[in-house]
């Protein structure tokens, strides 16, 4: 009797997040330190042909890679949600201030724009009637059924609730301006080579390094700020068992009150 051929294992994916690490922060530092892994090779001298040029050149490839991974993530992905938007066009803005050449004070208020700029942003949206932060809140309830999209969608649009997402969005810019503050500090005190030498490509990497996890420290601390307060919104406007993340206890909150909204009209 013939023996059945065994199957193959179905291959592990890699997660996201292991790519992600990948193409921002580990493939950058390995582009521009002078002497990957003390091996002697260096992409400046390698690939560009060393000196100011071949530095400059490692750079922004450097810059450049996160940029492409990202936008590429998008396409591939067709990821069109606001988030995902808002991500591709910071990534957009970090790519276009590499080709601004600094060094010093002005290089470590470029390295933190993105998050100044970010939190600019979201601070001024918050004087407005959609405030950024609702940007993620609305990210999360895509695959929700139409009826608890109306619950979440009705939920946010409540006065009451709107106040807590006003500061929540304060909050969470004002993190996000302080964790760019840090970090431009960290860089004016480490990154003090001149533009284009290849001390200054190994003092960007080792700070790109550094940072990497007190960054995502603090934007997650504005992030869990930003949910909190927005959380003790909707539990004080309908009851203790309601929340904006699980949609089911906040459809059944609002229909114990008698205000739970039909559904849209072709939903």
């Amino acid at each position: 009797m013939s023996q059945a051929a065994p199957t193959s294992a179905p291959r592990a994916r890699i997660p996201k997040t292991v790519w992600d690490l990948i193409f921002t922060l580990l493939i950058p530092i390995v582009i521009l330190t002078p002497n990957i892994l003390g091996s002697g090779i260096s992409v400046a001298d390698q690939v560009f042909g060393g000196g100011t040029a071949g530095n400059i050149r490692a750079y922004l490839l450097a810059a450049l890679v996160p940029v492409a991974y990202v936008l590429w993530d998008l396409l591939v992905n067709r990821n069109v949600s606001p988030v995902a938007l808002l991500g591709g066009a910071g990534a957009i803005f970090s790519g276009a201030l590499a080709f601004w050449y600094v060094d010093g004070f002005w290089y470590a208020v470029k390295d933190s724009a993105r998050s100044y700029l970010m939190g600019l942003l979201f601070l001024i949206s918050a004087a407005t009637s959609v405030p950024l932060f609702r940007v993620f809140l609305d990210a999360s309830s895509i695959g929700e059924s139409p009826e608890h999209r109306a619950a979440t969608g009705a939920a946010v649009r409540d006065p009451q609730v709107h106040r807590g997402l006003v500061l929540g969005t304060v909050v969470f810019a004002v993190v996000d301006l302080i964790g760019g503050v840090v970090n431009s500090v960290v860089n004016y005190a480490r990154v003090t080579a001149k533009f284009g030498t290849d001390a200054f490509n190994a003092q960007v990497a080792e700070v790109n390094a550094i940072m990497r996890v007190p960054g995502l420290a603090i934007s997650l601390a504005g992030v869990f700020a930003a949910i909190w307060l927005v959380q003790r919104a909707v539990k004080a406007r309908y009851g203790q068992d309601a929340s904006l993340f699980e949609p089911a206890k906040l459809t059944a909150a609002m229909r114990r009150r008698g205000e739970a909204p039909e559904p849209a009209a072709g939903s």
